[in-house]
């Protein structure tokens, strides 16, 4: 018998050695459409590296924006800075609340800005936050939360692409990685926004669903909670205008903004601004020049609700 564990204790070190060795030979030489379970995402189409270089130099900023592509659509950080506010966004693709508490906890201290404004919609707390961990892992150096990250969504590919990230860290095989700031129709703007070109309004037609919240993904947004409170930035939750069309296919509306408000200052911008799909989106989801402009003006004069 002990030499049947002896045999198991050595052969799992030896079979993890191999696997890794599998993913990081996949990484490199097949080509990215056929890499079953590995998804690297460096420079993928939300900027989320070029943003990251910017926190160095973001230190004690004003207002510090959270959340997903809502987020780095949404809040135009020349609009603030025309204001006299030093801003950061921070958006990602797709992020989930689970990657904002892993970006709070690399980056709030060192930040340490003077208010948050949390872009907070259904979206974030109902997905299994897989897209965002990706695009996080690939530009992002990764450390112990990056595994901690991994193990809360324990999906094969976000495992696997760690992996892979980790290894090409280890190696520095992007250092000398540039990302260019016009990427097709899409802009970046300094301080994390992205501008879209002007172009006609694109329906994304969506069914009717629930608001599901996922238990991981609330969990998390407790945490943030916490880590936020505890660094002494206020805080305000918002959960930016979507189009018409697409904010009636949610549910029960009501129930999700008074869960939310019951952790702070909170406000619905679908319930505030007089938008108009057509004129003020490009797409169902995304707010058009015009549209950000009445967001963000709206926002400044909401700021001092923050708590």
């Amino acid at each position: 018998m002990k030499r049947f564990l002896r045999s198991i204790a050595l052969f799992f070190p030896f079979a993890a050695a191999i696997y890794v060795l599998l993913v990081v030979l996949t990484g490199n030489f097949e080509a990215g459409l056929h890499r079953k379970n590995l998804s690297y995402r460096k420079g993928s189409i939300g900027y989320l590296y070029t943003r990251l270089q910017e926190i160095d130099r973001a230190k004690n900023t004003d207002i510090l924006f959270l959340g997903s592509s809502h987020c780095y659509r949404g809040f135009d950080t020349r609009i603030f800075t025309r204001h006299g506010l030093r801003t950061l966004n921070l958006g990602s693709s797709a992020q989930s609340v689970i990657q904002t508490e892993v970006l709070l906890k690399r980056y709030l201290e060192k930040i340490h800005p003077a208010t948050i404004v949390w872009e907070v919609g259904p979206a974030s707390l109902m997905s299994d936050g897989v897209e965002s961990s990706l695009d996080v892992i690939s530009n992002d150096p990764n450390d112990l939360n990056s595994v901690m990250m991994a193990v809360k969504q324990n999906h094969i590919t976000v495992y696997n692409t760690l992996i892979y990230s980790v290894y090409l860290d280890v190696f520095h095989k992007n250092a000398s990685f540039t990302e260019a700031k016009r990427k097709a129709d899409d802009v970046y703007i300094e301080g994390g926004f992205v501008e879209k070109d002007p172009q006609p309004y694109q329906i994304i037609n969506r069914s009717t669903s629930e608001v599901r919240l996922n238990d991981k993904q609330f969990a998390a947004f407790e945490n943030c909670v916490s880590l936020i409170k505890r660094s002494g930035s206020k805080l305000l939750m918002v959960q930016a205008p979507i189009a018409r069309s697409l904010y009636a296919s949610y549910l029960h509306h009501d129930a999700f903004d008074d869960k939310i408000s019951a952790y702070g200052a909170y406000r619905n911008f679908n319930n505030i601004l007089a938008l108009h799909d057509s004129t003020d989106f490009y797409d169902s989801d995304h707010l058009n020049a015009s549209g950000v402009a009445a967001f963000n003006t709206a926002l400044m004069s909401m700021l001092s609700v923050a708590q």
